[in-house]
């Protein structure tokens, strides 16, 4: 990957539906040759895909928070993995270092649907000891897409 595909997927980040053309204009290049690269980006895995991102308050999903969760002995991040995506409304899930063995990222509806959606996660996942979360009040920042440093 060279400066240009970097330049390119900074483009895509801000407006994942930009045309070929407009992208092209950004970095220099035809729409054909942008259209190239992309082909590229995408068959080499850097660019994973393309999706809506969805206003989750526009949807009625008021409710978001950041859940450890802490489980007693050992479990598997492909266990872990398996009984959050049994859960729709944790929306990321991480395993992280500390005292916690996970994180999710937990959107709801509202207050009610939180605490159902946090009983599914001790429900679905074994050896669950507690979770300790945090609401969210308030976003600050929120940047669609990868991170990159």
């Amino acid at each position: 990957m060279d400066p240009v595909d970097r330049q390119i997927i900074d483009v895509l980040m801000e407006d994942g539906r930009a045309p070929y053309a407009t992208v092209g204009d950004r970095v220099g290049l035809s729409a054909s040759a942008v259209k190239r690269r992309m082909d590229r980006l995408v068959g080499d895995g850097v660019i994973a895909g393309f999706t809506a991102v969805v206003d989750p308050h526009h949807m009625g999903w008021t409710t978001e928070a950041y859940v450890e969760v802490h489980c007693q002995g050992t479990i598997s991040p492909d266990e872990l993995r398996a009984a959050f995506s049994r859960v729709p409304e944790v929306r990321a899930a991480a395993t992280v270092s500390g005292q916690a063995d996970a994180l999710l990222h937990i959107v709801a509806r509202d207050v009610r649907d939180l605490e159902r959606a946090l009983e599914r996660v001790r429900i679905e996942t074994a050896n669950v000891d507690h979770t300790e979360t945090a609401i969210v009040l308030s976003r600050l920042i929120d940047r669609p897409g990868a991170t990159a440093v």
